[in-house]
């Protein structure tokens, strides 16, 4: 048996030995070796196991769980080998990594993808894991913004992304012109935007008929107006010559009277009074000029201003296009629909009476307005001089005067007695023209389809038929007539057609239009309260024609209004002339 020594002395040269050869090197052509970590964990060194390359006969790679926990030599370290990153990689970003196989597509743009996630994965549509993939479509209809196509015409977005669609929601703002030309020497006192003035809010009473203070006469109203009209036998508009008369508050002898025996504080029109009150409703630009004479408030209008006209679909989401904006359709314009609605409310009123000088109601004076001289008879029409309480307690009272205005009056079906009307016309011009909002065809709709007419002219209309509901309210007027007219050819805006008229109490149509006095009543008494304030003068409240604001501008005490102006330049150029 040999001994140890021999078998130690039998053991190769340690240069022929199995392993690595021993170097000094610490680099392995040019590259260094990953450095040690106490934390790494050694796996096999070796693997002479029978598989290609690690992986089984299919080649997959195997998996031994009693390897599962233990990590790559030198895994820590797996940063130092990476390759920078380009310079001009920061100016790339992931758009989307959905593929699109383009073998699904159906119709026009559109692309349909259907499938399953994993489960618990993420999704595309932004819901969780799990069921079928998200419809979506591209092209015409909309752009997907992790919400899914909403089929409106638009796209739905969990993160409030643009909305695209056939209607254009990013259209560039309609820039307007205000309606009085603000001068460089009036001084910006107040600015108000809407959102203040919807919060304003004030409890009145109904207000109070002052004895003695009603004037005009009221003609009956012509019930057959309210049956449906027959195609065949449309009843046409036609203009009728009567005086009727619009004279601003200061001008008016009787509210000079009441301003005399301080009988209130504030003096006004319901005309002017109802725009002021819904002035939140409003988006075409007015003006209303303010007077305070010591303790007194008196608001006032220029002639022609805008609030005499009756505007035309103010309210609706695309508003009739104007000279400026591309609208090449003169008829179809703000301007001209504001005179053809003027127009018609004019006349409806004298026509949808009976006149008969022994079927009329005479008030307690005659008009207040109308002269011997005129030759034109007058329309139908009552003024009635009422007052309201706008105190806000015992020790500092504030009243309010406005005159009121009727139009007609029926008697009542069940006990006979006399209902006092309010008279407006609403006009169809082309339901199928820019600028119509949406609505129906009268013609076809309005029998069968009273409720969604109604509807549709309460958005496109909603500041002027609120001013006429609060103009029957001031009045009030037992019922509020509304009468539909329309153009006989939607090219041609001079001959129209009555085709049907609506009654309604004024309280029940605010409600339908969620129309609050209380706000009304707020915004007259915080106007009244800057005025009361300043001192005695002229001052101006303007509606800024593109943004939802109010601002109040004094004038001076001695500064003409623009008519006063005109006359004077008239008389000037009269005596020149002789």
């Amino acid at each position: 048996m040999a001994s140890i020594v021999d078998l130690i002395n039998s053991l190769p040269e340690p240069d022929t030995t199995w392993g690595p050869s021993v170097t000094t090197e610490t680099t392995l052509n040019g590259v260094p070796y990953a450095p040690f970590s106490k934390s790494d964990k050694l796996g096999r060194m070796a693997d002479w196991s029978d598989a290609k390359d690690g992986r089984d006969g299919r080649g997959r790679q195997q998996y031994n769980r009693n390897y599962r926990d233990q990590q790559v030599y030198g895994a820590g370290s797996a940063s130092l080998f990476v390759a920078p990153a380009a310079e001009d990689e920061a100016s790339f970003s992931l758009v989307s990594n959905v593929r699109d196989t383009g073998k699904s597509r159906f119709g026009r743009g559109a692309i349909f993808t259907r499938g399953r996630t994993q489960r618990g994965g993420a999704r595309t549509d932004g819901r969780a894991g799990g069921g079928r993939a998200q419809l979506q479509r591209s092209g015409r209809g909309g752009q997907q913004y992790g919400g899914g196509y909403d089929g409106r015409g638009g796209a739905r977005s969990g993160a409030r992304g643009r909305r695209f669609g056939w209607k254009d929601y990013d259209k560039p703002q309609r820039l307007r012109d205000s309606s009085v030309t603000i001068r460089p020497e009036w001084k910006l006192l107040e600015e108000i935007d809407f959102n203040r003035l919807g919060k304003l809010n004030l409890e009145a009473d109904e207000g109070e008929d002052l004895d003695g203070y009603s004037y005009g006469f009221l003609y009956y109203y012509d019930r057959s107006y309210d049956k449906p009209a027959v195609k065949s036998a449309e009843r046409r508009l036609a203009p009728v010559d009567r005086s009727v008369y619009n004279v601003t508050t200061s001008r008016d002898p009787v509210i000079q009277e009441l301003a005399e025996k301080e009988e209130a504080t504030i003096f006004a029109a319901d005309n002017i009074l109802s725009m002021l009150m819904c002035a939140p409703r409003s988006v075409y630009p007015w003006d209303i000029i303010i007077r305070k004479q010591g303790n007194k408030v008196f608001l006032d209008k220029r002639d022609g201003a805008a609030i005499d006209l009756v505007t035309v679909n103010e309210n609706a989401a695309d508003a009739p296009l104007d000279a400026a904006d591309g609208s090449k359709d003169s008829i179809n314009q703000p301007s001209a629909l504001a005179a053809e609605a003027t127009f018609i409310n004019h006349n409806f009123p004298n026509q949808v009476v009976l006149e008969s000088a022994n079927q009329k109601v005479n008030m307690a004076h005659e008009n207040p307005f109308h002269t011997a001289e005129e030759a034109d008879p007058l329309a139908s029409k009552a003024y009635k001089y009422r007052r309201f309480d706008l105190s806000t307690s015992e020790e500092d009272p504030m009243y309010l005067i406005v005159r009121t205005e009727l139009d007609a009056v029926q008697k009542n079906a069940i006990n006979g007695e006399n209902q006092f009307l309010t008279v407006h016309a609403l006009n169809e011009w082309d339901p199928k023209a820019q600028g119509s909002g949406g609505a129906l065809d009268w013609r076809s709709k309005l029998v069968t389809q009273r409720g969604a007419v109604v509807a549709t002219e309460m958005k496109n209309n909603s500041c002027k038929l609120a001013r006429w509901t609060v103009q029957s309210i001031l009045a009030k007027a037992d019922v509020m007539k509304l009468g539909f007219v329309s153009r006989v050819n939607p090219k041609a805006n001079d001959k129209h057609v009555v085709l049907g008229v609506v009654g309604w109490k004024p309280r029940d149509f605010a409600n339908q239009m969620n129309l609050q006095l209380s706000n009304g009543w707020g915004i007259v008494r915080t106007i009244a309260d800057m005025c009361l304030q300043r001192d005695d003068g002229k001052y101006v409240l303007v509606k800024d024609p593109n943004k939802n604001i109010l601002r109040l501008y004094e004038t001076g005490a001695d500064e003409p209004d623009d008519d006063e102006e005109v006359a004077e330049e008239e008389g000037v150029e009269e005596a020149v002339e002789e």
